[in-house]
């Protein structure tokens, strides 16, 4: 059997070869016809299946992002790589159209056209917003330092961020997304509060840092906000950052709660979180409500003083004129639920054709942080628009524009925080308002603070990245380093931007800054300073890693590395430096600095008139000290010699200032024969310190701020006497 099917096989192909041979020509054109029926139907499926990828595209839900499953990762890319090789047929004769008649363009035209183009596209997409698509508002908590911001917000995510800052104060600018289902269920003991008529998708809230050196980082943090909640501790009243960042705000012209916080720290005050609570005020004991009272209306007199009139929430029946107070314990929860009602309503009414749905992206790179296992990324919040994988995006950076694709889209879970480490969730897309993070290559010299764009075109990726250009100038402009100075280093644009206010406010310069690890180069460029000021030889590096290569360089050159994980930890430890090095040049300088001083010898208290001579005397001007060689000006300059000791009511003194009667030994250092008393001066001549040029110059840059303005005049006087010039 085996061989006969062996022998059929050869006749087989050769028949059908033989039939192949003999086809007619009918047969042919039949097939033909066939093959040119089923491309024809093929490139109309290719063409139907593009198109309708676009009308979906468009169609998106405004439900809310795509997520990407682990699996599709790859899947995304092999799809979009396909879609390109068919679209880039059809779109290759209307390139080539349009760059026929754009040829002559120059590139300014080209500029203006694009300009214009953006413009017009921004307008059409404001004016197609509607008021029954609402985005999440962005919320961002400002107020002093300590007064419970991030405790709040930890009590609304039921979470701990605090713990894990450093000295538990913010550092940089968080956004944590907070779902419309985590609003309805905090909210659910209010008075009055109908979950049913809540129109926007949640909370995006920004928490600010509150010490004063963070002073950018809430300007920066602040002006991405639609609504703002200050935080007031109920027991210490207005502050002064919460006074700074109460003027910000009306300075901004936002809307804004207070929350006035602490309340828990009333005496005998009891605990509900799970109670409206206005309704649990009433139910605390007598003393409670009465400190309460007088603590508000104190508060409510502070906000008066600052031109703004509070009251609160409950009783506000006018919003235009008055600002709501709503009392709140973040550490327990109490009155969390009515800040967050409050919110929602004012936000979702009052303001909203500010949160109105625009498809035109808005989007403000946020924080720029290099990660374990994920490179350096960008935090940005996304206020309206959207992102997608793949989109080409322009943005900001230190050496000038970044052209970069999206390689991923990271979001936390609801109700973590984007700057905290957590397990991402991956998306095809993102809408607006969001945190998200953002993978994507050439990241590690963006700049925080400035606006990130999509390109759609070649055009509009040209024009963009003369956008950023002008950005990063205006940017960079408030820069200003000088030619001797410290030299600045963070993790982010954010920190070194509080790094470098600090240093302005206490007049340090600044002779370079740097964003990321320090690395050997940049304590070479530290070193320099060696040839000018050794006080500026040093690195204030924040929140960065040193390595080992660089710390060791720096040792062996005597460049100071100041490390640390909060900023006024770094402050205090170069200020402490700064004294350190200006005590020790104190001394190096001490035999040159000769202090002013004019003696008047008391005539009944002279006990040695010969070498050493001892006499009572009265300080007529300046002060004298240990060291201080005098002459008598009336003769000619006389050098008697140097004061070697000074006594008041026996006992020694280290100085000695005008209208004291104190008792001086005066030995000859002058090299010369002993001046005696009685023939070469006597009570008759004032004596004075024998001052020099370098002697002036050494009090002038090292104990300037030992002498008074008398001891400065007095040293104008004796350099007239003295002839010094």
């Amino acid at each position: 059997m085996l061989d006969f099917l062996r022998f059929l096989k050869p006749i087989y192909f050769l028949n059908s070869t033989f039939q192949d041979d003999i086809l007619d020509d009918w047969e042919l054109t039949e097939e033909a016809d066939v093959t040119e029926q089923k491309e024809s139907q093929k490139e109309k499926t290719v063409q139907e299946k593009q198109e309708k990828a676009k009308e979906d595209r468009k169609k998106q839900p405004d439900a809310g992002n795509v997520l990407m499953k682990p699996d599709e990762f790859k899947e995304e890319e092999e799809s979009e790589s396909e879609s390109d090789d068919d679209e880039g047929s059809s779109e290759e004769e209307s390139e080539s159209e349009e760059e026929t008649a754009k040829g002559k363009e120059t590139k300014e035209e080209k500029m203006a056209r694009m300009k214009e183009k953006i413009k017009k596209r921004r307008e059409d997409a404001d004016k197609a917003k509607s008021t029954d698509n609402l985005r999440a508002p962005v919320i961002c908590v400002l107020g002093h330092v300590d007064t419970g911001k991030t405790k709040m917000l930890d009590t609304i995510r039921r979470t701990n961020v605090q713990d894990n800052e450093a000295g538990g104060i913010t550092q940089q600018i968080g956004a944590t997304q907070v779902p419309v289902e985590a609003i309805k269920e905090r909210c659910k003991q209010v008075k009055d509060f109908k979950p049913d008529e809540l129109k926007i998708p949640g909370f995006l809230i920004i928490d600010t840092p509150g010490h004063e050196s963070f002073a950018n980082l809430r300007v920066r943090g602040q002006s991405l906000c639609d609504f703002a909640i200050l935080v007031v501790d109920i027991m210490h009243g207005l502050e002064a950052q919460t006074i700074e960042s109460l003027k910000l705000l009306l300075k901004g012209g936002s809307p804004f709660v207070i929350a006035l916080n602490k309340i828990d720290r009333l005496y005998n005050y009891t605990s509900n979180p799970r109670k409206d609570i206005y309704e649990h005020l009433k139910s605390q004991p007598q003393n409670t409500q009465l400190e309460f009272k007088e603590r508000y209306e104190k508060i409510v007199t502070e906000f008066a003083e600052q031109g703004v009139n509070v009251v609160l929430s409950n009783k506000n029946t006018n919003p235009d004129e008055y600002m709501s107070i709503v009392p709140t314990s973040a550490m327990l929860g109490d009155g969390v639920g009515n800040l967050m009602a409050h919110i929602a309503q004012t936000t979702q009414t009052i303001y909203a054709n500010k949160l109105a749905f625009v498809d035109e992206l808005d989007a403000t790179v946020m924080e720029v942080r290099t990660i374990p296992g994920l490179g350096t990324t960008i935090d940005v919040i996304l206020v309206n628009g959207r992102l997608r994988v793949n989109d080409i995006v322009v943005l900001t950076g230190s050496d000038g524009p970044i052209m970069t694709q999206i390689r991923e889209l990271l979001m936390p879970a609801p109700l973590k925080e984007i700057r905290v480490k957590n397990e991402y969730l991956h998306y095809k897309e993102i809408k607006g308002a969001q945190g998200v993070k953002i993978l994507a290559k050439n990241l590690e010299k963006a700049l925080a603070g400035l606006p990130l764009f999509v390109a759609n075109t070649l055009d509009e990726a040209e024009y963009l990245k003369e956008e950023s250009k002008a950005q990063l100038s205006k940017a960079l402009h408030s820069i200003k380093k000088k030619p001797e100075g410290v030299y600045v280093q963070a993790s982010t644009l954010g920190s070194l931007e509080a790094l470098l206010e600090f240093l302005n406010t206490q007049k340090i310069p600044y002779s370079n800054v740097n964003i990321g690890p320090v690395h050997k180069k940049d304590v070479q460029k530290a070193a320099a300073m060696l040839e000018h000021k050794a006080e500026f030889a040093c690195i204030l590096a924040f929140d960065v890693k040193i390595e080992r290569d660089a710390q060791l360089f720096a040792d062996r050159e005597g460049v100071k590395i100041f490390q640390a994980d909060i900023i006024y930890h770094l402050e205090d430890n170069f200020l402490k430096y700064r004294e350190e090095l200006k005590e020790k040049a104190r001394k190096e300088h001490e035999h040159l600095a000769i202090f002013p001083c004019k003696l008047k010898i008391l005539p009944e208290h002279v006990f040695n008139t010969r070498n050493p001579i001892v006499v009572g005397v009265k300080i007529e001007a300046g002060q004298l000290k240990k060291g201080v060689p005098l002459c008598v000006p009336s003769k000619n300059g006389l050098q008697i010699g140097t004061v070697s000791s000074i006594q008041r009511n026996h006992e020694e003194i280290p100085l000695a200032k005008t209208s004291d009667d104190v008792c001086i030994r005066i030995e000859n250092t002058t090299g010369e024969a002993p001046k005696l008393y009685g023939r070469h001066f006597d009570y008759q001549d004032m004596l004075v310190s024998q001052i020099s040029r370098e002697s002036i110059d050494a009090c002038k840059n090292y104990f300037r701020d030992d002498l008074s303005r008398t001891d400065w005049q007095l040293i104008v006087e004796l350099k007239k006497v003295l002839d010094i010039y």
